[in-house]
This record gives C-alpha cells, structure tokens and sequence, in this order.
C-alpha cells in the first residue's frame, strides 16, 4: 500500500492528456476550436485544472549573450477543479482566444523559416503540473498584413527569415512582451543601397501599425546604418491603397536622403 502511494504520488498511472485541434490554422484575432480529452489512470484523481497557453520561440539578448527561449504569452484556464474516476474519460471542448498580436507562421501556404508556435495543455494534479505536448498551430496573415507583404514581393523583395524578439519598439503601442520581424533579401533595384529589409506587424482590432527597417550598405562617402519607417493601415480599408507603389516611394525617399541612390 505504501509502495501503491508512493508512485501515485510520483505520477506513475495517473491521468493522460490529449488535445484535439478542429483546424489548427487561424489569424490574429481568431479563435483556435477543438477539445482536450482526459483518460483516467490506475486510481481516481483530483484535478485542480486543466489550461491551455500559446506558445512561441522567442530570441533574448541578455548583455553580450545571446539565447532562445520558449515562452508562453497567452493562457486560458478551461476548467476548475474535478474529481476523475479511475479510467473514466473526460471530453471538455474549448474556444481559444487568438491574440491580435500573435507573430505570423505562414504565408502563401509556406512555412516561414524560423518560426515555432504550438497550443501546450496544462493539467495539474496535486500541486503537480503536466505542461503535456505541444500541438503544432499555424498563424496565417490578416488580409490588411497579407496585402504588405504581397506588396514587398512585387516589388521583387524575397523572403528570409523570421524571428521573434523579446522586448518592446520605442513610440508603438504594444501589449506583448515581443515582437516578430519578418526578414526580406533587397530586391534587384535596391539592392545596392539595402542589405536586407525587416517588417513588424503590432496589430490591434481597429488597425495594424507597420515598423520598417532597412540595413543600408554604406557608400564611399557614406556609413551604413539602418533607417525606420512606420505607418498605420486601418483593417477596412487596407485595399484601397496601392502598397506597392507606397513601399516603393518611401524607399527611395529613404535611400536618396542618405545619398545611397540606385
């Protein structure tokens, strides 16, 4: 009996934990649907809850080093506390919040480099916490953002990277402890002033503001350094404005301004 005990306690044929997602492809501002299905173990258990959190790989720079951490940055409870029986299942469906500020995992049906992001199931029993599996979730443009980035690969921008950041952009609005940046090799035309462009999407229900950035080649006369543009686009009318032409004339702008022309 005291053996029995001593691995209940361990967690030893206790409870499993399974996550089905309806569609695990969504939008910032979405809902992510499905159910989290409980099996009970050897012997009956109580649980104190079951939770859900949204979960991406974020990069942090700490003084002169460098590291990646996963970090949790949107948690729903699902259930209170519930006593299940010894190999009693236990379905609860669930309506996961989607933030507005959510980085992206895909575009044009590919994945984007560097990006992680996956729904992890919380279940604690006794004060002991399962954080469980993470199931895979794809985060695809709003029409407002996909109209941006379609804009950039018109103009012949190719894509790179992604990463997320930790941290917060100076003047923006912005609720997340991070931030995403989608990282663009120059297109042919600007290819001699810019050495990459990178563009953050800080997007609310009302409106997304855009953060550019272009590391600049530095001329003769000229020191390379990075140059930023942002602007808002209000979700209702992003596609009454030629983006392409738009990104375009900033650029230039931009680059002819530090004497880089092309």
């Amino acid at each position: 009996m005291v053996f029995k005990k001593l691995m209940q306690a361990m967690g030893v044929g206790g409870p499993s934990v399974e996550t089905v997602l309806a569609n695990p492809n969504c939008r910032p501002g979405g809902i992510l649907e499905g159910r989290i299905q409980v099996l009970g173990g050897d012997h009956a258990t109580d649980i104190e809850y079951l939770a859900l959190g949204l979960v991406t790989r974020v990069e942090v720079e700490s003084g002169d080093s460098e590291y990646e951490t996963t970090q949790e940055f949107h948690r729903q409870q699902v259930t209170g506390p519930f006593r299940l029986e010894a190999k009693q299942r236990y379905d609860v469906p669930f309506r996961f919040e989607v933030p507005w500020e959510t980085p992206l995992t895909e575009l044009y049906g590919q994945h984007l480099h560097g990006m992680t992001m996956g729904l992890r199931t919380e279940l604690e029993v006794a004060r002991a916490v399962d954080k469980g599996d993470l199931d895979a979730v794809a985060v695809h443009p709003l029409p407002a953002q996909e109209k941006i980035l379609e804009a950039l690969l018109r103009l012949g921008f190719r894509f790179a990277r992604a990463d997320v950041e930790r941290g917060h952009i100076y003047g923006v609005r912005q609720h997340l402890p991070f931030y995403q940046e989608i990282e663009f090799y120059p297109a042919p035309q600007y290819a001699s002033g810019i050495n990459q462009l990178e563009l953050t999407f800080v997007t609310n229900p009302q409106h997304i503001q855009v953060v550019l950035e272009i590391d600049k080649r530095g001329g003769l006369f000229t020191e390379g350094r990075d140059a930023f543009g942002r602007f808002t686009v209000d979700h209702a009318s992003a596609h009454q404005t030629d983006w392409a032409a738009q990104l375009d004339g900033w650029l230039r702008q931009s680059l002819q301004r530090r004497g880089l022309f092309f």
